[in-house]
């Protein structure tokens, strides 16, 4: 089996890893995933495009410390991708694209109205994945 978990580097990111390090075995391919959202034009057309990678890269590897940490220390061995977009489309087209079973993500809680202004990821990987998701709260 091939779950992706994409992560943000928040709490409840860490609750989805230790989600998946407690009821999945061992042997399921578990892709950590970090979408970083662009630098906005007036920022990045200040920065020079390896200062701008570097930013990413730097975010990423943040954003995905945790879960690491906890899928490894549980015995999963992880594939670790960084990518630079909008969170919710990357997730979507690197679902289908990449044939993953299951995509796993965790929830601030939110009320549905609520996460719909605010624009929540997990509300258009809901909307727009073909591919199953586990939302952990």
């Amino acid at each position: 089996m091939k779950v992706m978990l994409p992560v943000d580097g928040s709490a409840n990111s860490t609750r989805a890893a230790r989600y998946l390090a407690k009821h999945w075995p061992t042997d399921a391919a578990v892709t950590i995933v970090n979408v970083d959202a662009p630098l906005r034009e007036s920022i990045a057309g200040r920065l020079d495009p390896d200062s701008i990678g570097r930013f990413h890269a730097d975010n990423g590897r943040s954003a995905i410390k945790a879960a690491v940490r906890v899928l490894t220390g549980a015995g999963h061995p992880v594939e670790q991708k960084l990518m630079v977009g909008d969170p919710g489309h990357e997730i979507v087209q690197l679902a289908h694209k990449g044939r993953f079973d299951l995509v796993v993500m965790g929830s601030h809680g939110r009320g549905l109205l609520k996460s719909l202004f605010l624009g929540s990821v997990v509300v258009k990987v809901l909307s727009n994945s073909r591919v199953p998701v586990l939302v952990v709260r």
